[in-house]
C-alpha cells in the first residue's frame, strides 16, 4: 500500500531538498557569477557575491589567446578535447557493448568466470597502471592517439552494458535466430535500438571520465599543439599573476560542454541508470 504524504511533509521534504540543492549547486554559482568579475574581486568571497558590474571581458580574453607563452589558442585546445572525447567514447559504445553482449551469449561457469573478471578489473584504479603504461608508451608521447587508446576498452562499461543486455527477454533473439538472422545482424538490427538507455548513460559517463582527464595528459603530454583543456587550465592557473576572472572564465568554458550533453542525452540516461539496478 502506497503511503501518502500529508501537505506539511511534502512542504518540509521540499525544502530541505531545495537546501541540499542550493548548497550542492553554490560553487558552480560562484563558479560563473566570479568569471564576470574583475580579478582584484573575484577573491572578496561571499561579501561580495554579486558583481557590481556584469562583463564578459574575461571570456573575451580567454577566447582570443590564453596567455603570451602558449602557441596556441582556446580553440586548439578545445579542439583537442573533443577530438579526444569523440573518439573515446564512439569507440568505447562499440567495443564496450560487443564484449558485453558476448558475454550476456556465454553461458555455463565461464560466463561467471569472464564476469567475476570483469568486476575484479572495476576495482583497479587507474592511478595504479598509469605508471606501467607510462613506460609502455613512452615512444609515443605527445600524440592524440595515446591519449585515448587506454581508455576505449571499459570494465564497468562492460559491466553496464552486460547489465541491460541481461534483462532483454531471450524470445527476442530467438525470434531473431528462427528468422535467419546470426549474431551479428541480432546485435546492430534489434539489440542495439532497444539499448538507447544504456548507450546513453554509458556515453555520458564515459564523457565525463573522459573529459575530466587529467593525470594521463600529464605524464604524455609535454607539446602545448596537443595540450586538452584540463591540463592547459592547469597552466593557465600557473602564470603569475594570476588572472582570477579569466581562470573562471575558463572553468565555466570547460564545464559547459558537459551540461550541454547531460542536457541533451538526460532523459535516456535516467532510464539507463534506473533499468541497469534494477538486477545484475
Amino acid at each position: 500500500m502506497a503511503m501518502t504524504r500529508t501537505p506539511v511533509r511534502l512542504v518540509l521534504d521540499y525544502a530541505v531538498l531545495g537546501v541540499l540543492a542550493f548548497v550542492f549547486a553554490l560553487p558552480a554559482l560562484y563558479l560563473f557569477l566570479g568569471s564576470l568579475k574583475p580579478s582584484d574581486e573575484v577573491l572578496n568571497g561571499l561579501s561580495g557575491f554579486l558583481p557590481t558590474d556584469l562583463s564578459f571581458d574575461n571570456y573575451s580574453a580567454v577566447l582570443s589567446s590564453l596567455n603570451s607563452d602558449s602557441t596556441g589558442y582556446f580553440w586548439q585546445f578545445m579542439g583537442v578535447s573533443v577530438l579526444l572525447a569523440f573518439v573515446v567514447v564512439t569507440g568505447g559504445l562499440f567495443v564496450n557493448s560487443m564484449a558485453a553482449y558476448g558475454l550476456s551469449l556465454l553461458t555455463g561457469r565461464g560466463r561467471r568466470a569472464l564476469f567475476t573478471l570483469v568486476l575484479l578489473l572495476m576495482l583497479v584504479p587507474f592511478e595504479s597502471v598509469a605508471v606501467p603504461l607510462f613506460y609502455m608508451f613512452n615512444g609515443q608521447r605527445n600524440t592524440t592517439y595515446i591519449q585515448a587508446l587506454p581508455f576505449i576498452a571499459n570494465a564497468f562499461s562492460v559491466y553496464q552494458f552486460h547489465t541491460f543486455f541481461r534483462q532483454i527477454p531471450p524470445s527476442i533473439e530467438e525470434a531473431a535466430r528462427l528468422d535467419g538472422a546470426g549474431p551479428w545482424r541480432t546485435f546492430f538490427a534489434i539489440i542495439v535500438p532497444m539499448s538507447k538507455p544504456v548507450f546513453a548513460s554509458v556515453a555520458i559517463l564515459t564523457f565525463l571520465i573522459q573529459w575530466g582527464s587529467f593525470l594521463w595528459p600529464v605524464l604524455m603530454v609535454s607539446d602545448p599543439s596537443v595540450r586538452p583543456l584540463p591540463l592547459e587550465i592547469s597552466v593557465f592557473q600557473g602564470q603569475q599573476p594570476p588572472d582570477w576572472g579569466q581562470i573562471l572564465a575558463f572553468g565555466v568554458l570547460l564545464v559547459l560542454p558537459v551540461l550541454v550533453v547531460f542536457v541533451f542525452f538526460q532523459r535516456w540516461f535516467v532510464q539507463g541508470v534506473a533499468s541497469s539496478a534494477v538486477k545484475g
